[in-house]
């Protein structure tokens, strides 16, 4: 008995099948995949984007380099934040992650 026997048996299409029947499991991984990992993704790039846009001078941000900060100023795509004692950075608006206090109601 060869291994691939069964393949080849299920490979033999029947004349009275329907083709669209075939191609229905096909379908059915594309759909659970778009609700399960697009669908959430684009949800979440959505957030961070309107969080970006609502930010205002004094929030306190996390940048995705780490970087705990308040910001002091907003210039087109620079935000200009506030590390330590009058210590400055400016870091580019898409590199600001979150809110602080997101990630503490998250533990």
């Amino acid at each position: 008995m060869n291994v691939f026997e069964p393949l080849m048996l299920m490979a033999d299409p029947k004349s009275g099948q329907n083709p669209i029947m075939s191609l229905l499991p096909l379908i059915l991984i594309i759909v659970v995949f778009y609700f399960f990992m697009i669908r959430p993704q684009m949800k979440k790039q959505k957030e961070l984007r309107n969080f970006r846009q609502n930010l205002k001078v004094g929030d306190k941000i996390i940048t995705s380099g780490g970087i705990y900060g308040k910001i002091n100023d907003i210039r087109d795509n620079i935000v200009i934040i506030e590390v330590e004692d009058k210590m400055r950075l400016r870091v580019d608006i898409n590199s600001v992650f979150g809110d602080p206090s997101d990630l503490e109601q998250k533990k």
